[in-house]
């Protein structure tokens, strides 16, 4: 475990990231206060930095307010302000959860207690998402269990809240990733072409459908492999391919050898609207570099949905050709991933050593 930094040299880690307005992981979380103004702020604050002579720091907010500061009105160090807007948020979310039909903007601001353009934009900060997207997501996310359930399509289109089944029609993928009735069936009368096969990361699976590559997961059992794209596609006729299939099991066992060129590959890729603006995102990092998860968000226009596209991430279904494993944390650290934090380091490794050479 490294050692601490000395205290002198800590707070001039410190001051750096004030005047920077970005914390610095080599610090450790602080606060920092003006003495001049009485008041404690986070590192990021944009009020002017102070001078260094009028400046002190502490670890949280208490301490800081045990010496007699009090919490900066703008950057908002003790959370409370961030805490309402995300309890407005997420009771409007759960208001859209209850409506029958998708509530106007107006009916949620006024719920919440904001301006009309305040809360939408709270409610994009937060959500990642707008409101109107969300309540899409969630007449998708109804008519999706409706139709799974069996139930008839006019019957499933109007209990999840659609006026009428031609909405539904108009654009499938953008509502469920295929037709309604392809839905109903869970992929009934669809047909998941698979190959199995050993790589240089253990098991390898790869399905596809008529338009392409829907699945690619590695280093697991093959049963649990193909437990998990058969979730996905519960009533699909899964049929082994692996003549079919030969060239992009190649490409994808070399990558896991040799990650020397980005994967290129025909999808089929359902998702939400912003689930594949993340994917699609996540095809433009380059071989070898990496993206933060704030910094792919702020990449999107939307900087404060970092936890979405952590979401979106961690849902991506192809492994590899949609690169989720160039995404790491602020402050460097690999984080979590789907099939291994130590497989995410050696693929990282190799594609710096092919961007090397």
């Amino acid at each position: 475990m490294p050692e601490a930094p000395l205290p002198e040299i800590l707070d001039g880690l410190r001051w750096q990231a004030v005047l920077d307005r970005q914390a610095n992981p080599a610090c450790g979380g602080f606060l920092y206060a003006v003495t001049t103004q009485g008041v404690f702020c986070r590192p990021g604050c944009p009020a002017r930095p102070p001078l260094r002579r009028n400046t002190r720091f502490f670890p949280d907010a208490p301490a800081a307010e045990a010496a007699g500061f009090r919490a900066c009105k703008r950057c908002d160090p003790r959370g409370d302000r961030a805490r309402l807007h995300a309890e407005a948020v997420a009771a409007a979310c759960a208001m859209i959860e209850a409506a029958e039909t998708i509530p106007s903007l107006e009916a949620l601001a006024a719920r919440a207690g904001y301006a009309r353009h305040h809360f939408l934009r709270l409610f994009r900060d937060i959500t990642g998402v707008t409101p109107r997207s969300y309540a899409e997501g969630v007449r998708a996310r109804r008519l999706h269990a409706a139709l799974a359930a069996g139930d008839r399509v006019a019957e499933a289109v109007a209990g999840a809240g659609f006026g009428s089944e031609s909405r539904v029609y108009e654009s499938p993928g953008r509502h469920l990733g295929m037709t309604p009735g392809a839905a109903r069936r869970g992929g009934a009368g669809e047909v998941i072409h698979i190959a199995h096969a050993d790589s240089a990361m253990g098991p390898l699976l790869v399905g596809a459908t008529g338009a392409g590559i829907c699945y690619i997961g590695f280093a697991e059992p093959p049963e649990s492999l193909e437990g998990d794209l058969r979730a996905r596609f519960p009533r699909a006729r899964i049929a082994p391919a692996p003549d079919h299939l030969a060239a992009s099991v190649q490409a994808i066992a070399s990558f896991l050898a040799e990650p020397s060129a980005a994967l290129a590959l025909p999808l089929d890729l359902r998702g939400t609207a912003f689930q594949r603006r993340v994917w699609e995102a996540l095809t433009r990092i380059p071989l070898g570099e990496t993206r933060s998860y704030s910094g792919l968000a702020a990449e999107l226009g939307q900087p404060a949905a970092t936890r979405a596209v952590a979401r979106a991430c961690a849902q991506n279904p192809v492994a590899l050709a949609v690169p989720c494993h160039r995404v790491v944390g602020a402050s460097g650290d690999l984080t979590g991933y789907r099939w291994g934090v130590p497989r995410k380091a050696a693929l990282l490794a190799g594609e710096r050593r092919a961007r090397g050479r």
